[in-house]
């Protein structure tokens, strides 16, 4: 699962075919995400990464819906790593909004780093209804307008 715009779209391989069969349970649970308000997925997962990456990813998981944490708050969760490698490892998510990557944010509350774009993140934050984000977008906004 990658986001089709922001820094780094991932391009489909030559022999890629569309077939939603196979993801039916991962498009119904987003759908509902996206409409009606899940606040967690119920799939079987299996990303493949480092051992440090695999804790990271699932302290990902931890993190409540609606709620954010920074990457040193995660980089102490995890017990290892600083804020730098943990931002390494969330940039490394292979299942953006599903492992919520997009929850993390910076020590000083703003918006920073995401594979579909800090728009996006913007976004999903809005959605799950996260505190102060409206007001940290507009007022990152302003700084560089």
């Amino acid at each position: 699962m990658h986001f089709q715009t922001g820094p780094r779209p991932l391009q489909p391989l030559a022999q890629w075919h569309h077939d939603p069969a196979p993801f039916a349970h991962v498009i119904q649970q987003l759908h509902e995400y996206f409409t009606a308000g899940r606040r967690t997925f119920d799939l079987p997962l299996a990303p493949a990464g480092t051992p440090f990456q695999l804790l990271v990813w699932q302290a990902l998981r931890l993190i409540p819906y609606g709620e954010t944490r920074s990457y040193s708050q995660l980089a102490l969760q995890v017990g290892q790593g600083g804020a730098r490698a943990v931002g390494l490892a969330n940039g490394a998510n292979p299942l953006p909004i599903i492992i919520p990557c997009h929850r993390v944010i910076g020590a000083d509350g703003s918006l920073t780093g995401f594979g579909g774009g800090l728009g996006i993140k913007h976004s999903l934050l809005t959605l799950e209804g996260a505190a102060c984000v409206a007001d940290l977008f507009s007022t990152r906004q302003q700084r560089q307008g």
